[in-house]
């Protein structure tokens, strides 16, 4: 353990526990040493950084460095550990610790995190559409938020850290493949790299540590600009009128207090007022057409079918449709809107055929069906051609940039097999740790539907399967 230091969160554990060793790693790259630590039955220590530590003078890029399998740990009192285990859906915040090779950062708070999708066959409720009960998967998305109570210090220049379970998704490579190709044909994206993750010195699993999109992202992205960030907010409604500004407002994801929200009000009352002579001209004037066609492109091609072109409809009215699974940054500065993908865990699945019925959509890019009315397709709600709401019907009017930028995609990406290329860099990268936690959470279960987490086999067939849907990208 040469070199390794035992911080001040060490000792108070040694002291408090003498009967436990407590060893802090020194992380060898991709195969980090596992922690071993004790969980306090009541609090947790308040740890003044010295201002050295390595996590206050680097930034964001060595979390998300690509070539690094990192592992975290989380220190839980036990009674706030079952607390939240009894009811993840409540997604409440407890104290907690973080250990990260070698600083400890305390308190921290730390939650459940998830929509219907991600806490799916993981609670003990049998139903799935209303979760609800206590934990019962192994894994469970969780958010760390360093910027807890009176802390100002971040970590690596982030104010939370996102871990995603990835159960629903069995290769555990569709988000960060996903992210990365938004990214690389210039859409900017949350990165996404994966991780180790111990909780009171149990190992947990591999997790996606996905970004958070928030103002920490938006100054990363946009260095320039200055605005707010939205989560899941269209500037109209689907019947073409004008969103409330409470709708603006409950969206709004940084600058809460502010209720800045005048440029994304302005792009959508100049929606309301266009026609389809002028609708293009009002896309040219607040968006990047080159970012947004590369956004469509990458969309339709990997068939984020649980995404932003996807209109769920509560009856057969288009005002009872809505859409999910996408932010807004709003630049102020330059007065642009750029929409920012989100929630990719179902990516690629839709490509050879429709592997998920409640989430498919019907129509290709630009087509319509029921004359723009909803419509039954499969066991989900009924939905709402994308192309019948009028933004995107302005984005489907830019036919030649549309198939300019899906050439350019194919011969960047599907030409070269450069998908699939990145995709085995990953699988290879990855593989070890799917072993690792088949080794520790199935070894002596039979009974394959009693087993805790994606044994290695089943890995291997999703990642093969994931294989077949990327040469099937046309």
């Amino acid at each position: 353990m040469a070199g390794c230091r035992l911080n001040k969160f060490s000792q108070v554990l040694i002291l408090a526990t003498l009967s436990v060793i407590t060893i802090f790693s020194c992380s060898k790259e991709d195969s980090p040493t596992p922690i071993k630590s004790n969980p306090p039955s009541q609090f947790l220590p308040n740890i003044k950084p010295r201002g050295n530590e390595n996590y206050l003078r680097q930034n964001s890029d060595y979390v998300y460095d690509q070539e690094k399998i990192r592992t975290y740990e989380l220190i839980i009192a036990n009674d706030d550990l079952s607390k939240i285990d009894s009811d993840p859906a409540k997604e409440e915040y407890v104290e907690a610790a973080l250990i990260f090779e070698g600083d400890t950062i305390s308190p921290v708070g730390v939650r459940y995190k998830g929509s219907i999708g991600a806490f799916a066959g993981c609670l003990s409720s049998p139903d799935w559409g209303k979760p609800a009960g206590q934990k019962i998967c192994e894994k469970l998305s969780m958010q760390v938020k360093i910027n807890w109570g009176d802390r100002k210090e971040r970590f690596f220049d982030l104010n939370k850290l996102q871990f995603h379970s990835q159960n629903y998704d069995k290769s555990q490579l569709r988000e960060r493949l996903a992210y990365w190709l938004f990214g690389e044909m210039g859409v900017p994206a949350p990165r996404s790299v994966h991780a180790r993750l111990f909780i009171n010195n149990k190992y947990s699993g591999i997790y996606g540590l996905t970004e958070e999109i928030d103002n920490r992202f938006a100054e990363y992205f946009y260095k320039e600009g200055k605005g707010n960030v939205y989560k899941e907010v269209w500037p109209i409604k689907p019947d073409g009128e004008l969103q409330a500004d409470k709708a603006f407002i409950d969206a709004l994801k940084t600058n809460e207090e502010e209720q800045n929200i005048g440029l994304i009000k302005e792009f959508g009352q100049a929606l309301v007022a266009a026609n389809p002579s002028n609708s293009k001209d009002v896309v040219r004037k607040y968006m990047k057409v080159n970012e947004l066609m590369s956004y469509i492109v990458v969309d339709r091609a990997i068939r984020h079918d649980d995404g932003p072109f996807h209109w769920y409809c509560g009856d057969e009215k288009a005002s009872s449709c809505e859409n999910h699974n996408y932010y807004w940054f709003e630049d102020k500065k330059n007065k642009k809107m750029h929409l920012i993908p989100w929630d990719m865990d179902g990516t690629f699945e839709h490509i050879i055929h429709d592997a998920n019925g409640y989430t498919a959509m019907a129509d290709k890019w630009g087509a319509i069906s029921n004359d723009c009315l909803p419509f039954k397709y499969g066991p989900g709600k009924r939905q709402l051609s994308a192309a019948c709401e009028k933004l995107t019907s302005a984005w489907v009017s830019f036919g030649q940039e549309y198939t300019s930028t899906k050439n350019d995609f194919k011969h960047n990406f599907l030409a070269n097999n450069k998908i699939l290329s990145q995709l085995e860099v990953w699988a290879k990268q990855i593989e070890p740790f799917i072993i690792e936690a088949d080794q520790v959470h199935n070894r002596y279960i039979q009974l394959e539907t009693n087993k805790k987490t994606t044994t290695h086999i089943v890995w291997q067939n999703a990642t093969n399967t994931l294989r077949s849907q990327i040469k099937a990208i046309q």
